[in-house]
């Protein structure tokens, strides 16, 4: 084993240094700064190298974390860059957003005997900038095109992880978005805090540089239906993420400035891009100067909270139903949203919205946490006779996300879906009941991560690729029968 290794016991942890929080809430830059060299390698070098690395476990796409650190504690970064990219499409995305505390990083042995985790999403991110700065990312470059076409509709990261793995294999590759960028979440919505859209628009280029096609402003069921689709590729990936809200059903949920998640966020967002949105200049999705809250604890939730301090809100409270313990979001954002003077209100939970036209104040029950759930977490039980007033001027909901009906929107009546609107699979093949149509990401497994998300369109890939192989075998037997 190299002596650069195991330098836990003499070196401790540390992450790249945060900006300092005033001057980070006046922008919407990414609030870490860059590792230098010698403390990506420093930190790399804490790795103990495990028997069975438990990082590397917890992690769905199985990146091999602990070679990639030892290659960046030894200075041989380029190899670095060609191991991680080699079982993940995205590490520069992942590197960033990734709840590493969740999963590679909270499972860090280390970590668990008190030494304080590897820096491992820090150190990714590191290796990636890099390649990307020294031109080590490539286009893909196929030996031979191949004359079948998969159509791939939704231009998230689990259409682009698949995207990519059957063009490097010559296939035809059209990807079909509704929006006017591809990226689909990554695009508009996380925040620039989070990822730079700059880190997007270089990977989807790279791909359309590869000779990947991207058909925007594209909508299935309007400009074509999934049968006519179907026709024109030999096969097919439903891709599309979930983006209904969850509402809530309660007194004054019709009253105005009641909004989505989403929706604030797109609008942010397509701000930063650059566009003009009519619902941001006359200030009805913009938060200055407005006493905000948030409801929800998930990492959107986290999300709306952050963008609304800079957008210079007046005031930015985060209702949650349950403590800080137990909710669902990554402990690192609410840190970082606790810095920059988020007010969270546990054990709170909406009764009634009250206003005459538009939203003026909450009322809230304040809840006790009772028996754990069959998830693990303590039900919320409300606290009768506790409630009390919020005042407000506009209200985010960020309570998840549920499936749009896509039999509907795609003309397809045929298409199977689950009870909760989820596309149903062959969890074998990931193929849909529709022969030669096939699903994957959050519109199957519901929510989830990016991470998940990339997992699914990489193992997707493989099924549709197993699926025309076998169709061009056939085909060669029939020819060579005539």
């Amino acid at each position: 084993m190299s002596e650069k290794m195991l330098k836990f016991v003499n070196i401790g942890q540390q992450n790249p240094p945060k900006r300092d929080t005033d001057n980070r809430k006046e922008d919407f830059n990414e609030i870490y700064k860059e590792f230098i060299h010698g403390k990506a390698q420093e930190q790399s070098s804490r790795c103990s190298q495990c028997g069975v690395p438990f990082c590397q476990v917890h992690c769905p796409l199985s990146n091999n974390i602990p070679d990639w650190l030892k290659l960046t504690a030894e200075g041989r970064l380029e190899e670095a860059y060609n191991l991680a990219q080699s079982t993940n499409n995205m590490p520069e995305v992942c590197g960033r957003i990734c709840p590493q505390d969740r999963l590679c990083e909270g499972n860090c042995v280390i970590e668990q005997s008190g030494h304080g985790t590897v820096t491992i999403g820090s150190v990714e991110k590191f290796i990636t900038d890099n390649a990307w700065a020294n031109g080590w990312v490539k286009p893909i470059k196929i030996e031979k095109e191949l004359n079948q076409s998969i159509g791939i509709i939704g231009s998230g990261p689990a259409g682009l992880a698949c995207a990519e793995q059957l063009r490097k294999k010559g296939y035809k590759i059209t990807v079909y978005d509704r929006y006017d960028r591809a990226g689909g979440l990554l695009i508009y919505g996380i925040p620039n805090f989070k990822l730079e859209k700059e880190v997007v628009e270089r990977r989807t280029k790279l791909l359309k540089d590869g000779g990947i096609n991207f058909k925007l402003n594209f909508e299935v069921g309007k400009d074509a239906t999934l049968d006519e689709l179907k026709k024109e590729h030999d096969a097919i990936l439903i891709a599309t993420g979930v983006y209904k809200p969850r509402e809530i059903d309660i007194k004054g949920s019709d009253l105005g400035n009641i909004f989505p998640a989403m929706e604030f966020l797109t609008t942010s967002n397509k701000k930063g891009l650059g566009d003009k949105v009519e619902n941001f200049e006359n200030g009805t999705l913009n938060a200055k100067d407005k006493n905000v809250v948030v409801i929800g604890g998930g990492d959107t939730a986290m999300d709306c909270v952050r963008t609304a301090v800079r957008q210079k809100a007046k005031s930015v409270k985060c209702l949650y139903r349950r403590d800080k313990e137990n909710m669902p979001g990554s402990a690192r954002e609410v840190a970082n949203a606790e810095e920059e003077g988020v007010e969270f209100v546990w054990l709170s939970s909406p009764k009634e919205f009250i206003g005459k036209n538009k939203i003026e104040k909450v009322l809230v029950n304040k809840m006790k946490l009772g028996d754990p759930d069959d998830g693990g977490r303590r039900k919320p039980i409300i606290d009768e006779g506790s409630e009390y007033e919020i005042e407000t001027d506009i209200v985010i909901k960020s309570l998840g996300f549920d499936p749009e009906d896509l039999p509907k929107l795609f003309d397809e009546k045929d298409l199977q879906v689950s009870k909760w609107g989820t596309i149903k699979i062959d969890f074998d093949t990931m193929e849909t009941n529709l022969k030669g149509v096939f699903a994957a990401g959050d519109i199957v497994r519901g929510a989830s991560l990016v991470v998940w998300a990339i997992k699914d369109g990489r193992d997707v890939a493989e099924s549709i690729d197993k699926l025309l192989k076998s169709k061009r075998e056939h085909d060669k037997k029939v020819a060579r029968t005539n």
